[in-house]
């Protein structure tokens, strides 16, 4: 009884939460990828001109807000909330950005699921009385590298499974009145999901499982299937972990081959070697905001499901020996 009850629950329905805008900032490689030529600005040096790559993935929230505000023709103190965070220890990349920003601040966490997580507790914001709002999420490859797995200068091999975690941030300004705008419709949060993988370089893998259970959930509690959606778009599962999510639906007699679309698997060329493709928190919000964004304005998209995944390890229990634990958080969005 607690289950169904708890299932028939899950999904949130807005009716005032309206895409004004959004903006991307993206590292070298990235640019260089498919996605190039898209994006609001593009680094010739992930370094952004500071003396450490924490301070330069600092200073790429700090632009990527200040775009996003400009380019919805608003000022700061037009922005009533920046909601968002990154993959570093404490959310030290947002949280130090929004000092120069006299907005409410709400940090957020669950990892690469960090931007779709932002835009369901937006839009909640917007719907209990909140005028604007910003979503903001984005990562670089040495902050995490070093923090997650190995420092740069010590040359270690990449694995097979490996993807690269994208250098970018994205961020998206909603707002609760406007006519004529893509909107936020539906959000669902996902549960954790622990199929009790081990290899911190298989991601995919770990996450594939909690999106096939948001999804399918998503799709019995709203009476729905995928061919009612022009695209479904998952963050950052990566090219293996894309084709382990379509064969987990399968199984579940869902069939998502013809309209998905995995945002790590599409951001590069395969000669750019970075293997099984894009991680990171920035996946979705780039792609999102770069490619899909302006599809839907243009009317080649009517309705999609973006469909935020983490993996919401640490360093400290992965050398401890824990497995990796899971999350997909979902937003519908309809023009």
């Amino acid at each position: 009884m607690l289950d169904r009850y708890y299932l028939e629950n899950r999904i949130l329905n807005f009716d005032k939460s309206y895409i004004v805008e959004g903006y991307t900032i993206a590292g070298p490689k990235e640019n260089d990828g498919r996605l190039h030529a898209t994006f609001d600005m593009a680094l010739k040096d992930d370094m952004f001109g500071q003396t450490t790559f924490e301070r330069a993935e600092r200073k790429m929230f700090e632009h990527c807000i200040s775009g996003a505000i400009s380019k919805a023709n608003m000022q700061t103190r037009d922005i009533d909330y920046i909601l968002g965070g990154d993959i570093l220890n404490q959310n030290v990349s947002a949280s130090y950005a929004c000092r120069k920003f006299h907005c409410g601040y709400v940090g957020l966490y669950n990892a690469c699921a960090t931007y779709v997580e932002s835009l369901i507790v937006a839009s909640s914001l917007l719907q209990s009385g909140a005028r604007t709002a910003l979503c903001v999420s984005g990562s670089h490859f040495s902050t995490v590298e070093r923090q997650y797995r190995y420092p740069l200068e010590l040359g270690v091999l990449r694995s097979p499974m490996t993807q690269w975690t994208v250098t970018g941030v994205g961020a998206t300004v909603l707002q609760s009145e406007k006519d004529d705008l893509p909107k936020v419709t539906r959000g669902m949060f996902g549960r954790v999901i622990d199929y009790g993988i081990m290899d911190i370089n298989n991601m995919g893998a770990a996450m594939a499982p909690a999106a096939c259970d948001t999804l399918v959930t998503y799709f019995e509690r709203t009476n729905t299937k995928p061919s009612d959606y022009d695209l479904i778009v998952t963050g950052d599962l990566g090219k293996l972990g894309k084709d382990i999510l379509i064969d987990l639906m399968s199984q579940k007699g869902y069939d998502v081959s013809d309209n998905y679309a995995d945002c790590g698997a599409m951001l590069f060329f395969d000669d750019q070697k970075t293997y099984q493709g894009g991680s990171g928190p920035a996946c979705s919000a780039l792609g999102f905001n770069a490619l899909f964004l302006s599809n839907i304005r243009q009317g080649n998209i009517k309705k999609m499901l973006l469909v935020g995944t983490g993996a919401l390890m640490s360093s400290t229990v992965q050398f401890q020996g824990d497995s990796i634990a899971a999350v997909a958080h979902l937003v519908e969005i309809s023009r």
